[in-house]
């Protein structure tokens, strides 16, 4: 009897995939490991069942050759008793939903099959996560079987890339691991107060004058400000056809594009190409980075340089008519972004041009001019054939018909625009802000506000209480004031855009923290692999003060679930055998001191020492 308990249990065991299991992101929405594993090599045979898959195909043998192997896409009638390692394509007209797709590993091989592209093209991803990053020798692959479907349609990150130009090249790229993850919208912020980047040919000074700046480094905000007759070498823009390029790249991973331009707010850029359409009517120069506003903290603020566009003056309508009309011809997809944000109105309140108009329009306050501003705008894009997107400011004084809003000062402004029936994409800066410190201050960049890995998987996409048929779903922005070049942004936006991709792509019911740091792991060594930069504050501690009375006390903790600080105050290094830190508090000793903490798991460190001197603890006390 004992005997046939054995072999139950090393049945059961292997069942579940004793000799492996896969670290999928994100996590598929039903995945069943069987008794077996499937052998494989350097030639890979691909055996195409149906058609309509070429372009999937293609971005399979591509991938897969780029990870050392051999791709014979000739083995359609090869006999199922060869036992080559073979990638099947098949349609399945079982499941019809968008983007659904099925994945059987088995003596067979390895099978993916889905009712269109979209859904072929998830699967291919998926298969790429399932295979070795790089073929070095024979491998073996558990049984399983993967059917799969996104929860939402809008899965996104933005790019700003008006902060700092960055190439054709560069936006591929970014684009390539978000199609590795199943994102399926890349947000182009393409406007701002630091660079207007797209060409519109029917005014060229908007790319001769706005997409370049003059040359500074240090702080974003604290730069000196341009000289006048100042040379304004950096900068760049994309031309009509690199934007037609991107998109269509863009496209072949089934991802969309949505454009933004954002108005009436964050126009400096655009001013410098046309002075005359803000009140002042002054010259413009493109910001470098200058202190430009004041910030109250409780989110107030005064611009000290004026960057919004007239809305009094129907000249500004034509302009914007002409630049989203070209804007249109170059996106194919659903939705134009208008921005709308953070729009100082003092400037026209002070305008007496504004003024009459309010009286004329019969527009009782400043934010009633600017919902007159963005109902024309959302006009304007609608007679383009698309739809408008803003940022949730343009709820202010009313929201324009047909508009969609994009949350991003917390979930008010989605919450709201649903309950007037709006569709909405949460993208709030508390879950979703990718260019926050992502670890403790003393070892990443510290700005304004932070955002941890753990707080974006935390993403809650529908607020309680919202009719989840409006919102569309979720996005990841990153703001690129202090992320120079490419390296740096995926340092920023990785991991914590694999958060939310899970969140985005995959049921909450299943959502395991621990179960997705375990799989993240993984990745790591994946971003390593292709030699991409990956944030891994996961392994870092974090380190809060704390006053009380005359006596100061810290504590030490870390987000990776199995994970144990350990910490000194005596100048030493931290070890495996140095003490823990618990959820106590412990005491800042008097005297020259550095306090040290470290990530340990299984006694070895996995991440930086985290090193402070008591004055620079001192004045992080709360």
């Amino acid at each position: 009897m004992k005997r046939i308990y054995s072999i139950l249990f090393l049945l059961i065991f292997y069942a579940i995939g004793a000799h492996g299991q896969y670290n999928i992101i994100p996590k598929p929405k039903q995945m069943i490991y069987g008794a077996g594993e499937l052998k494989g090599g350097r030639l890979v045979h691909f055996r195409i069942m149906d058609n309509g898959f070429e372009q999937e195909v293609s971005f399979l043998k591509d991938a897969l050759e780029k990870r050392n192997f051999t791709v014979d896409e000739k083995a359609a009638d090869k006999p199922a008793r060869v036992r080559d390692f073979v990638i099947v394509f098949k349609k399945d007209n079982t499941e019809k939903k968008p983007e659904a797709y099925q994945i059987k590993v088995n003596e067979d091989g390895l099978t993916i099959a889905s009712h269109d592209a979209s859904g072929m093209f998830r699967g291919v991803v998926t298969a790429l996560q399932l295979l070795p990053n790089k073929f070095r020798h024979d491998f073996k692959m558990p049984y399983c079987t993967i059917k799969d479907e996104p929860v939402f349609g809008w899965r996104g990150l933005m790019l700003d890339v008006s902060r700092h130009f960055f190439s054709v090249e560069d936006v591929k790229r970014f684009i390539d691991r978000m199609a590795l993850y199943k994102f399926n919208v890349f947000h182009w912020h393409l406007t701002d107060d630091e660079g207007w980047r797209i060409e519109i040919k029917a005014y060229p000074q908007l790319t001769s004058k706005g997409a370049w700046r003059v040359a500074r480094t240090g702080k974003f905000g604290t730069r000196p400000a341009p000289k006048s007759e100042e040379p304004t070498p950096y900068g760049g823009f994309y031309t009509q056809e690199e934007i037609k390029e991107v998109v269509d790249y863009a496209k072949s991973r089934h991802i969309t594009v949505v454009p933004e331009i954002d108005v009436p707010g964050h126009s400096m850029a655009l001013l410098a190409a046309f002075p005359e359409l803000c009140t002042k009517k002054e010259a413009k120069m493109v910001s470098c980075g200058f202190k430009f506003a004041e910030w109250y903290g409780n989110g107030t603020f005064k611009m000290l340089v004026e960057n919004m566009l007239n809305p009094s003056d129907p000249r500004v309508y034509e302009v914007l008519d002409t630049i989203f009309g070209e804007v249109a011809e170059l996106f194919p997809g659903e939705y134009i972004h208008a921005g709308g944000d953070e729009c100082d109105h003092s400037y026209w309140k002070e305008d007496a041009n504004c003024n009459l108009f309010m009286q004329q329009n019969g527009l009782k306050d400043v934010e009633a001019l600017q919902a007159y501003f963005m109902s024309r705008v959302n006009k304007i894009i609608q007679s383009k054939g698309k739809k408008m997107i803003g940022w949730d400011e343009i709820l202010y004084g009313g929201l324009a018909e047909g508009a969609a809003v994009m949350s991003w000062r917390g979930n008010k402004g989605g919450i709201e625009a649903a309950a007037k029936g709006h569709k909405v994409v949460m993208s709030p800066t508390t879950n979703a802000y990718l260019d926050y410190t992502q670890g403790d201050p003393g070892l990443e960049f510290p700005i304004y506000a932070s955002l941890s890995l753990k707080k974006c998987f935390d993403f809650e996409v529908v607020p309680p209480g919202v009719d989840s048929t409006l919102v569309m779903g979720g996005q990841g922005n990153l703001w690129t004031e202090h992320i120079p070049v490419l390296s740096h942004a995926f340092y920023m936006t990785y991991p914590r855009a694999l958060a939310l991709s899970e969140n985005l792509w995959s049921s909450r019911t299943t959502k395991d923290w621990n179960d997705f740091t375990t799989r993240l792991e993984f990745h790591f060594n994946r971003f390593e692999n292709d030699d991409l930069p990956i944030c891994k504050a996961l392994y870092d501690p974090f380190l809060e003060v704390k006053r009380v009375g005359e006596n100061y006390f810290f504590t030490a903790t870390t987000e990776l679930p199995e994970g144990v600080v350990h910490y000194t105050t005596d100048n030493t290094f931290p070890h495996s055998s140095s003490p823990i830190a618990t959820t106590e508090k412990i005491a800042i000793p008097e005297g020259e001191v550095i306090v040290r903490a470290a990530v340990f798991k299984n006694n070895e460190q996995l991440g930086r020492t985290l090193s402070l001197t008591r004055e620079a603890l001192l004045r992080r006390a709360k």
